[in-house]
C-alpha cells in the first residue's frame, strides 16, 4: 500500500493577492523587463480584423507567441504579414489580463534572412505572371526618337545626372523629372504614383506628355531594392500606356518591375542609350542617303539626255523641212492664181464667141449680164483664194513652229560646246572611220559652219 504525500506546509505570513492585482503586477514586470524585443518565428493564424488591427501568432518548434499589429502601425508597415512567412518582429511584450495571456505588440516586420525574401519574391513573381502581366505580347515597342522623356528617380542621386549626360552626348531631348523616394516605406507608393501621373498627362496640354518613361535607381542590396518588387509598382508599370524602360540597380540586379516593363536596361546609363539613337550616326546616314539620291538622279538625267540625243539624230534638218513647206505653199498659191487667170481668159473667149453670134443688143445685154456675173464672182473667188491661202499658211506656220521647237532642242547641245560633223554632201558623220577619206567635211557650231581640211591632207585621226 503506497503512502500518500504529506500535505503542504501552511505559511500564514505570505501576502494575499487578488486576481486583478496579480495580473497587473505581472503586466508591469513583463513590460519593464521586456520593453523592446526582437522575436524570430513563423507567422501562423494571421487575421485582419474589421477594425484594421491584425492578429497573428509567432511560432517555432518549441513555443507559440501571440502578436498584434495595431491599425495605425499596419498603415506604415511595408511587408504585409501572411501565414507561413518567417519573419523578425520588433515590438513590446505585454499581457492581456482578461485571458491571462501575454502577447507581442508588433511595431515592425522584416523577413528573416535573404532566403525567405527570395522565396517571397519568387512566389509574388509567379502569382503576377499567372495574371499575364509579364507576357511578351503585351509589351510595347519603344519610339525610335522620342520628343519628351519622363524619368522617375531620386532628384539628388547620381542616376539622373548620368541619364542627362548620356542623352546630351547621344541626342539631346526634353526630359521631365518626377522626383520620388527610391528607398524606404513610401518609395513604392511614390514610384507607382509617378508612373500613373505621367500617364494621366493629356496630350497637347501645358505640360508635354512623355513619349517614353524611364524608372531608374542605382545599385543596392536586395532590401534596398524592395520598393521595385512591390505589387503596386509592378501593376503600375504593366498598366502604363507609355512605353517604359526599367533601369533598377546594376547588371546583376533583377526586380519584378523588370518583368513588367517594356524593356529592361542593365544600368540607368544603358537606359538612356536605349531611349535615343546617336545623332551623329543619323546625320552620317542621312548624308549617305542624300548622296545616293543625288547620284541616282544624275544618272537618270544622263540616260534621258543620251536617249533624246539619239532620237534627235534620226530627225531631218528642221530648216529644210520649213523651207520645203514654204516652197510647196508658194507653188500652190502660184498655181491657184494661174488657174483663176486661165478660167477668166476662157470665160472671156466664150463671151466673145457668143457675142459674134448674136446681134448688138443681145450682145450688149449678154455682155452686161456676163460682166455682172464676173463682177459678182470675182470677190467670192478672191475670198475663197485668200481663205485657202490663209489655211495653208497657218498650217505651214504650225509645222514650222513644231519643227523650230524640235530644231532648237537639237541645237541645245551645240550651245554647250558640241558640234555636228557633215561630209561634202551635207550628211551627218558619226563614225571616225569615215573621216579618213579624201572628201572635205564641215563642222557646224551653234553660230555657223566651218569648213575643215580633209584628214588625208592633215593626217589620220587618232
Amino acid at each position: 500500500m503506497t503512502e500518500s504525500p504529506p500535505a503542504p506546509e501552511l505559511r500564514p505570513n505570505l501576502p494575499e493577492w487578488t486576481v486583478g492585482e496579480l495580473s497587473q503586477a505581472l503586466k508591469r514586470n513583463i513590460e519593464q523587463n521586456f520593453s523592446y524585443v526582437r522575436v524570430r518565428g513563423e507567422i501562423s493564424g494571421c487575421k485582419r480584423h474589421s477594425s484594421g488591427h491584425c492578429y497573428l501568432a509567432l511560432k517555432d518548434a518549441d513555443a507559440v507567441l501571440d502578436g498584434v499589429i495595431w491599425r495605425t502601425t499596419m498603415a506604415r508597415i511595408r511587408l504585409q504579414p501572411a501565414d507561413g512567412m518567417e519573419v523578425v518582429c520588433t515590438g513590446r511584450l505585454t499581457t492581456y489580463p482578461s485571458r491571462s495571456r501575454y502577447q507581442l505588440v508588433i511595431e515592425s516586420v522584416e523577413l528573416a534572412g535573404v532566403g525567405a525574401l527570395l522565396k517571397l519574391l519568387e512566389d509574388r513573381r509567379r502569382a503576377l505572371a499567372a495574371e499575364g502581366l509579364f507576357d511578351e505580347a503585351r509589351k510595347k515597342k519603344l519610339p525610335y526618337l522620342p520628343e519628351v522623356i519622363g524619368v522617375v528617380t531620386s532628384p539628388t542621386g547620381a542616376v539622373i545626372r548620368d541619364i542627362l549626360h548620356r542623352l546630351a552626348d547621344r541626342f539631346p531631348r526634353h526630359v521631365l523629372l518626377w522626383p520620388v523616394a527610391v528607398q524606404g516605406e513610401t518609395a513604392a507608393r511614390d514610384v507607382a504614383a509617378a508612373i500613373a501621373g505621367f500617364n494621366a498627362i493629356e496630350p497637347g496640354g501645358r505640360v508635354p506628355r512623355p513619349d517614353l518613361l524611364i524608372v531608374a535607381r542605382g545599385g543596392g542590396s536586395l532590401e534596398d531594392l524592395m520598393a521595385f518588387n512591390e505589387e503596386i509598382v509592378v501593376r503600375a508599370a504593366a498598366a502604363s500606356a507609355i512605353p517604359l524602360i526599367s533601369a533598377v540597380g546594376h547588371e546583376t540586379d533583377t526586380t519584378l518591375i523588370d518583368y513588367a516593363s517594356d524593356r529592361r536596361a542593365p544600368t540607368p546609363t544603358a537606359a538612356a542609350e536605349m531611349a535615343v539613337p546617336v545623332r551623329l550616326d543619323l546625320v552620317a546616314e542621312t548624308a549617305a542617303l542624300s548622296g545616293r539620291v543625288a547620284g541616282a538622279m544624275a544618272r537618270r538625267l544622263a540616260q534621258d539626255h543620251l536617249r533624246i540625243e539619239g532620237l534627235g539624230r534620226g530627225l531631218p534638218e528642221p530648216m529644210s523641212l520649213i523651207n520645203a513647206a514654204h516652197q510647196r505653199l508658194d507653188d500652190r498659191a502660184e498655181r491657184l492664181e494661174l488657174g483663176a487667170k486661165a478660167w477668166l481668159r476662157q470665160a472671156d473667149r466664150t463671151l466673145r464667141a457668143l457675142g459674134a453670134r448674136v446681134n448688138g443688143n443681145l450682145l450688149r445685154d449678154e455682155l452686161a449680164r456676163t460682166a455682172k456675173r464676173v463682177e459678182d464672182l470675182a470677190p467670192r473667188l478672191k475670198t475663197a483664194l485668200d481663205r485657202q491661202l490663209a489655211q495653208h499658211r497657218n498650217r505651214a506656220d504650225h509645222i514650222a513652229g513644231r519643227l523650230m521647237t524640235a530644231y532648237q532642242a537639237l541645237r541645245k547641245p551645240l550651245l554647250r560646246g558640241y558640234a555636228i560633223v557633215r561630209d561634202a554632201k551635207g550628211r551627218i558623220v558619226i563614225d571616225a572611220a569615215k573621216m579618213n577619206s579624201d572628201a572635205a567635211f564641215s563642222l557646224e557650231f551653234h553660230d555657223g559652219k566651218v569648213t575643215v581640211a580633209t584628214p588625208a591632207k592633215q593626217g589620220k585621226l587618232l
